[in-house]
């Protein structure tokens, strides 16, 4: 007996299609000799509630996807189970909930969405948020606003640069969770189909010889997913993933590991949101499969980790072709876009417990400057947009965390403004909420501990002066131990925002961003 758990909706391009390709699975299945029952669970549109107060709710979603699974499986006492995922959260939720089942399983990825096309351009996901900032400003009129809104989206699937999704999507298989190549497979194409066939087939094997996920998921498949992660340019939001996956299996992953694996593996994929290219491209010379190819043959992963084949990740890529020499999508190592990951833990006094940063396409890695404080996303949004940030300033946004926002907000809105302003790489921005996938600048969140939970963050005043340097790793508030502690001791956390509901169980149990911010 076989859980197929479907995260579909109508609400998000990323899941409007899973139910379709739940009944190809099911279909895989049965072809293999099991039985399958399609469950159903939830998904927020991290698009659409990006830039106000939905987009508390968006982090929280990934426990109860998690819980949720993890309830239907053992209710049903599933043999096994297949998780399809489409928008970002369903990714770890899915992982998180297979690390507590520790029963056969894959996951399978919805796909990518192809790109829009507008004035003999592509545009995504992340060209409608940026637009705002840029029609403010008076760049572009407004039916060139409207004509990026309504060509952005053309169809089913996930976000196509390497946003959230196609990061995670990316890490999975690296991870040894999904089957060869189906990360970089786009949403509405036959080779989706195929995938879903395959996976529900292939589950049956893994269920006779009783390979589980917490077999495949160790601390080296970890690194190699950690690996694919920096190679591509990832999302800051895989941090947080990674590790709460890791934490649902036992694995001891910290945030240096992420300094340490990136110290080797360097960037080498030129896509959205610092680069040219969309997932779909990538798949096009060779994929995912092919970027581990690359990765493999020059010694930055583990070949020996189990996967869901059954076969070692060396054992899989036997067969794959290298990367066209001459495509311009991924790198080799003697050619990297930056000799280093581009996702950096920074240390100091200011993030004890560690912050993240993405420095993929940045010219500058370091800014000096006074601090702007802002205690909520919204606030912040309106000073950008009224022209009250400057050059050089370095913007601080708080209580925007896991227990203060709560659920840990993206500030898309704000970095995309800024963007559109002119301002992505004149400033700093620092907060203790998260980043969407596509934004790019330097920036630093995930800032550890948070204000609300009484992390130095919470006591920085307007006009301190902040060093952001990804190249040192560190983030600097020029203040005296002494006058840290003298502020941090007259600090009183406020009130938790909200009093009931889910918002307020979140909040009350809910871990520090460094632990992965599980409840």
């Amino acid at each position: 007996m076989v859980g197929i758990a479907s995260t579909w909706s109508e609400i998000t391009p990323c899941n409007v299609h899973i139910h379709h390709l739940a009944q190809k699975v099911k279909e895989g299945v049965r072809n293999g000799g099991g039985v399958a029952q399609i469950f159903g669970t939830i998904t927020v549109s991290d698009g659409i509630s990006m830039g106000h107060e939905g987009m508390k709710y968006s982090l929280v979603s990934r426990e109860v996807i998690a819980d949720s699974i993890e309830l239907v499986a053992n209710a049903q006492r599933f043999d096994a189970l297949i998780a399809i995922g489409g928008c970002d959260k369903n990714m770890p939720g899915s992982l998180m909930a297979m690390g507590r089942l520790n029963i056969p399983s894959i996951f399978l990825y919805g796909g990518t969405i192809l790109p829009g096309h507008f004035e003999k351009k592509d545009v995504d996901i992340v060209s409608i948020f940026e637009a705002v900032g840029t029609y403010n400003a008076g760049k572009i009129t407004r039916e060139q606003f409207k004509g990026i809104e309504c060509h952005a989206c053309p169809g089913a699937g996930s976000c196509g640069g390497m946003y959230t999704a196609n990061t995670m999507a990316s890490a999975i298989e690296a991870l040894g969770m999904s089957l060869p190549g189906s990360a970089s497979h786009s949403a509405e194409t036959s080779d989706k189909v195929q995938d879903c066939l395959k996976a529900g087939k292939g589950l049956i094997p893994l269920l006779e010889k009783r390979i589980l996920p917490r077999q495949i998921m160790t601390k080296k498949a970890f690194e190699n997913a950690i690996s694919m992660v920096m190679a591509l340019g990832g999302s800051t939001n895989a941090v947080l993933h990674l590790i709460a996956i890791a934490r649902t299996v036992g694995v001891d992953l910290r945030m240096e590991d992420f300094n340490r694996v990136g110290k080797r593996v360097p960037h080498l994929a030129d896509l959205k949101p610092s680069g040219k290219y969309v997932m779909n491209d990538l798949n096009e010379v060779g994929g995912i499969q092919g970027v581990l190819k690359l990765l493999l043959k020059a010694d930055r992963l583990h070949g020996d980790c189990l996967t869901v084949t059954g076969k070692s990740l060396e054992q899989n890529l036997r067969s794959v072709k290298d990367l066209d020499p001459h495509q311009e999508i991924i790198r080799d190592l003697a050619h990297p876009l930056h000799p280093k990951g581009p996702l950096v833990i920074l240390r100091g006094n200011l993030a004890p417990e560690g912050a993240v940063a993405k420095i993929s396409g940045l010219k500058k890695t370091s800014i000096t400057g006074p601090a702007k404080i802002f205690d909520s996303e919204e606030t912040a949004l309106q000073a950008i947009l009224k022209d009250q940030i400057r050059k050089g300033d370095v913007v601080i946004i708080r209580y925007e965390g896991p227990k203060g926002g709560p659920g840990m907000r993206e500030m898309l809105a704000v970095t995309s403004a800024l963007v559109g302003k002119g301002l992505g790489e004149e400033l700093g921005l620092i907060t203790d909420g998260r980043f969407s996938g596509g934004t790019h600048g330097l920036v630093v969140g995930h800032v550890a501990p948070e204000a609300q939970s009484g992390g130095p963050i919470a006591i920085v005043r307007n006009g301190d002066k902040i060093t952001i340097d990804a190249e040192r790793k560190e983030l600097k508030l020029h203040l005296s131990p002494s006058e840290i502690s003298n502020r941090l001791k007259k600090f009183k956390a406020p009130p938790l925002k909200y009093q009931s509901g889910v918002l307020y169980k979140f909040a009350r149990t809910v871990s520090s961003a460094s632990q992965g911010a599980v409840t």
